[in-house]
């Protein structure tokens, strides 16, 4: 796949000034930015969230681990009182 040129640049510039105008175009710019922003914003609210779930999951695993380790003494002093 080939990438973008500075002919082929200018050639999809000259297209968008022709095909919208002169005066549309800083508010096409300025929706497309809001967009990208939203996008960006909605990728790391994503992101943060799964390093949350990460974390609690982390965080469960441990508890039950740690839960086992008591479990398994608790049956041994049973074993030994017996």
């Amino acid at each position: 796949m080939m990438g973008l040129g500075t002919q082929e640049i200018i050639l999809i510039l000259l297209v968008v000034l022709i095909f919208f105008g002169a005066k549309k175009i800083p508010e096409l710019a300025k929706g497309l930015g809001k967009g990208v922003s939203e996008f960006k914003k909605g990728m790391n609210d994503i992101q943060s969230e799964l390093q949350k779930e990460e974390s609690k999951e982390d965080d469960l695993k441990r508890r039950e681990s740690e839960l086992a380790r008591r479990e398994a003494e608790l049956n041994k002093r049973l074993e030994e009182k017996k």
